[in-house]
């Protein structure tokens, strides 16, 4: 089992996931919580602003692929389309309709794929949750609903200080459904509070084991076919027949606090499993900058939390799946608790970055196999075809960077990804761009790129097309030069490709690359020492001159880049 896919998560769930083949499901789908909430109820006004967030840009924006997947529902029936065509009716064609329509036909290929006997877990926010429990309703039916778990996410947060006026937004919540009774079930604990232990567990035997003390009376007495014997001077009913009694004693298990007082048993505080879990969930360490599990990712979730879920609601060798799996806390909890895992994500980079963690596990590298990225020629056309942003990330990630740059609208500054390289002793480190393009090519298009290496002040560049360039493109690019490396005569700027790279032509050359701690895009200098080692190339705090460039952000290829660990 054990599959990543790239691509649509209805795409793959039609195509490669079987019915009644996953015992359980864990979803946090993406949702713009970070745009003002009245707008998600208005028809939509202006495109979501960042390129990387253009994968999902659908989910939460009205568009004729909304209507069709609207009228598909529609023409399905039941009390799902009833209640899509009544959300309709109040919300219109909004942000917040064209995002339950996206997650209501998505809901129903998962409860196809689900087992009778398997659970799922929808991970949601404030924003669009108490809708999304109504659709859940209607799909897996109202008799399904198990639990609303509320999870503690954040620290308490300051922000009456910057005006707000509201309590802190600190949780999220997990709607918790089931396809039936019979699900699979395994009871998870969390520890006594120390108060508890106090009061509870306060005798302490020769052996230095906590232990309280409890009844061993038979309720309902003869009534209930408890047996009556003398234990210690004492008769009456008892939970236990004779001979288990004895070997209670036997062990030092029964203990009489002073003659002719009831005999009690003794329960040891190390034998105990704990509390049984409840519904509010505040023990998981949260995740900061600090923790040593943090990948840099915005939407990442603890693993503890992710295990519990899976421990709870599946057992080893069941099939876990994620259709939303982001930077891939479910896939590595899962392969943690030996289970078998299917992924799915739309984003090239979140991909890329599951690649690399699982690949990173010093324990044991996970054996998976990765679907749907471009094989060949003609996919890589059809990536490009239908989505480009994800083409751009796919075609840097083809030459290991260690950055890719995210723009927003208006921001485009010709860098698409970063590469460095040692340039010799007492030198800066060699800094190579990449510019992609993914539609017509032309030679301006390769000088337009000269003059961003220039600025930049870049030693080398990698022009990244889909198709073979032209004569007077490769002209454009010789004439630029040969870079300014240690390496060899190297040409400044060099074109790739992509119809060249699967025939084994025209490769690039590169200088060496190095893998690099995340420290070095950290935005700060290290303090030069006051004997510079000229011996050793400066690798500074920073490449980008001690500051982020605004409208860009800096994703970091976890393949290339060690993140930092506490």
């Amino acid at each position: 089992m054990n599959k990543l896919y790239f691509g649509d998560n209805l795409d793959v769930l039609r195509e490669y996931v079987p019915a009644e083949s996953v015992d359980l499901i864990y979803l946090d789908p993406p949702f713009n919580s970070q745009v003002r909430y009245n707008v998600l109820f208005k028809t939509p006004s202006e495109d979501v602003e960042s390129a990387q967030v253009e994968a999902f840009k659908d989910t939460w924006s009205w568009t004729p692929e909304t209507t069709v997947t609207m009228a598909a529902i529609m023409r399905g029936g039941g009390e799902i389309a009833r209640l899509l065509d009544a959300l309709r009716g109040v919300f219109g064609e909004s942000d917040v309709m064209a995002y339950l329509v996206m997650m209501a036909i998505r809901l129903q290929e998962l409860r196809r794929v689900l087992k009778p006997t398997g659970s799922i877990y929808l991970h949601c926010d404030p924003t669009a949750g108490h809708y999304l429990k109504i659709i859940m309703d209607s799909i897996f039916g109202a008799d399904a609903f198990i639990n609303h778990v509320t999870w503690k996410r954040s620290h308490a947060h300051s922000d009456a200080a910057q005006g707000a006026k509201h309590f802190g937004r600190v949780t999220d919540f997990i709607l918790f459904y089931s396809r039936s009774p019979d699900r699979t079930w395994n009871v998870q604990h969390t520890p006594y509070s120390q108060e508890y232990i106090d009061s509870d567990y306060r005798r302490v035997d020769a052996d230095g084991r906590r232990f309280r003390i409890s009844d061993m009376s038979g309720p309902g007495g003869a009534a209930k076919g408890n047996p009556f014997y003398e234990v210690m001077g004492v008769s009456r009913h008892w939970r236990y027949s004779r001979e288990v009694m004895a070997g209670l004693i036997a062990e030092g298990r029964v203990v009489q606090t002073r003659p002719g007082a009831v005999p009690q048993m003794k329960r040891f505080l190390d034998e105990m499993p704990g509390v049984p879990l409840q519904e509010l969930w505040a023990d998981v360490p949260i995740i900061n900058n600090r923790s040593k599990e943090s990948l840099g990712y915005p939407t990442q979730k603890p693993l503890a939390l992710l295990k519990r879920i899976i421990l709870a609601s599946s057992n080893e060798g069941d099939v876990v799946l994620d259709p939303f799996c982001g930077c891939g806390t479910s896939i590595e909890a899962a392969e943690r608790t030996h289970r078998q895992w299917i992924g799915i994500d739309i984003a090239i980079h979140a991909v890329k970055v599951i690649e690399a963690r699982l690949e990173d596990d010093r324990r044991a590298p996970a054996v998976f196999k990765t679907e749907g990225m471009p094989r060949d020629f003609e996919s890589a056309v059809r990536l490009a075809e239908v989505d480009r942003y994800q083409f751009q990330w796919w075609a840097n990630y083809l030459f290991d960077p260690h950055a890719l740059r995210e723009q927003k609208k208006g921001a485009d500054r010709g860098i698409d990804g970063e590469l460095f390289f040692p340039n010799g002793p007492g030198r800066t480190w060699g800094r190579m761009l990449t510019s992609v393009k993914s539609g017509h090519t032309s030679p301006n298009d390769v000088r337009a790129f000269a003059h961003v290496l220039d600025r930049e002040g870049a030693q080398m560049g990698l022009f990244i097309c889909l198709r073979s360039p032209t004569r007077e493109m490769i002209r454009a690019a010789a004439a630029v030069g040969i870079a300014d490396v240690v390496h060899g005569e190297l040409p400044k700027l060099q074109i790739v490709a992509i119809e060249e790279f699967f025939q084994g032509r025209n490769p690039p050359s590169l200088p060496p690359l190095e893998h690099l701690p995340s420290a070095a895009f950290a935005g700060r200098r290290r303090p030069a020492p006051q004997r510079p080692d000229v011996e050793q190339p400066e690798l500074p705090f920073t490449f980008v001159s001690g500051r982020e460039e605004r409208g860009v952000v800096r994703h970091l290829n976890p393949a290339m880049v060690s993140a930092a660990r506490a």
